[in-house]
């Protein structure tokens, strides 16, 4: 689907058709729409074929007057109750007169700039139009990480209580989102710093506070991502030998009693033989024996901290 956008009077508005300085933005595109972006613009078909790819990583590729930039962007997806957090590829594409995107599907990010909710943002201007929505992504990632880290402080509340798989699988499900996170953040910062030398994009001097803002963001986001991975990775081992210890623990206290059990089951068995030569051979010795065993026994292994 293609929608075009373009700032008029200072806010995003979405109009009819194609003019230059609009930006163009194309979500899931089918064969048609694809084809007439080519050759609209000129486009090189791998650079389409780059932004639509799901294993595409985070670089930039410049050919004639078109330069291709692809981003991974955070995405959140409803995962039965619990949320599932990943990446995917966005592509941008600074053409001639316009500035196109391409992503495989809706994300939040470009919704938010087609609502108009990104202030001082001019399709005109492609360079600051790029780096504003690389700004966007880098704090949509610090949203995300917040997110993640109060979730996983929930489950570990839950797991201090808990001796189930469940709560482990799911820190395993945080622990794969925050890798991928900080290796798509990785990748962008690589980008942002070609960007940066200038040789591939154009810069003009206004442009350099907000890509140095850019990267700080990017490299907040990243060590925000590495300390969250730490103390979850340390955190499920500590978790893991926890609740082995806890079975242990259980496992212990029913082998006890299992022995204190049998202590009973004994000497009860012994007179109700039919032998002779047993010592007081009536009801009440082999029951207050059984009891005198079985409270030793339990001394002996509360002693031991067995019970």
């Amino acid at each position: 689907m293609l929608s075009y956008f373009k700032t008029v009077d200072g806010r995003m508005t979405q109009i009819e058709a194609c003019e230059p300085g609009c930006w163009i933005n194309c979500v899931a595109p089918d064969d048609r729409e694809i084809e007439s972006l080519i050759a609209d613009f000129a486009i090189e078909p791998d650079f389409i074929r780059a932004a639509m790819d799901e294993e595409e990583s985070s670089h930039i590729d410049n050919e004639d007057d078109n330069t291709l930039v692809v981003i991974d962007i955070p995405v959140v997806e409803q995962n039965g109750k619990s949320l599932a957090y990943s990446t995917m590829p966005m592509g941008l594409i600074l053409a001639e007169k316009n500035v196109i995107t391409i992503s495989i599907r809706d994300n939040t990010v470009v919704d938010e700039f087609a609502r108009g909710l990104v202030k001082g943002v001019r399709t005109n201007l492609k360079t600051r139009f790029l780096l504003h929505i690389m700004l966007r992504v880098a704090s949509r990632y610090l949203q995300y990480l917040k997110q993640i880290d109060k979730i996983s402080n929930t489950v570990e509340s839950e797991l201090r209580e808990s001796m189930k798989n469940s709560e482990l699988l799911q820190l395993l499900d945080i622990e794969k989102s925050l890798v991928y996170f900080s290796s798509s953040l990785k990748g962008n910062e690589i980008t942002l710093e070609k960007i940066m030398r200038g040789r591939v994009i154009k810069l003009y001097d206004e442009d350099q506070d907000l890509l140095e803002d850019v990267l700080i963001e990017v490299k907040q986001a990243i060590e925000m991502s590495n300390i969250h991975l730490n103390i979850l990775s340390g955190t499920m081992d500590a978790f893991a030998s926890v609740i082995s210890n806890n079975l242990n623990i259980v496992m212990k206290a029913l082998a006890s009693i299992t022995l204190l059990f049998s202590v009973p089951a004994v000497i009860t068995g012994a007179y109700g033989m039919n032998v002779t030569g047993i010592p007081f051979p009536s009801f009440w010795f082999p029951a207050a024996l059984s009891f005198l065993c079985i409270a030793i026994a339990y001394w002996i292994l509360h002693r031991k901290k067995m019970l």
